[in-house]
């Protein structure tokens, strides 16, 4: 599901700029099944923040995630975590 997610070589601000509109569909394995969520709005922020988790030979050897915030249409702020289970599509 992710052959249109951008990765850490590229440059994830451009794609990720804020009033870009669109729409993030999640997967969550569970067993031999996965949950699916979709969400879709206005990019408001894209960060890239690190966790308390420890990962050796990470910068400041921590665990570092893809943050997206979107504005939805009815004002309603969502922050998605961004994995190799995410999908991210620009709607026009």
């Amino acid at each position: 599901m992710a052959d249109n997610q951008p990765n850490m070589q590229t440059n994830t601000r451009e794609i990720y700029s804020p009033g870009t509109r669109v729409r993030i569909t999640q997967q969550i394995p569970m067993g031999a099944r996965a949950k699916t969520t979709t969400v879709e709005g206005v990019i408001v922020r894209f960060s890239q923040e690190k966790t308390g988790s420890w990962y050796a030979h990470s910068k400041d050897d921590k665990l570092w995630l893809d943050r997206l915030e979107i504005e939805k249409d009815d004002g309603e702020h969502v922050v998605c975590n961004l994995d190799h289970y995410s999908r991210v599509e620009v709607v026009d």
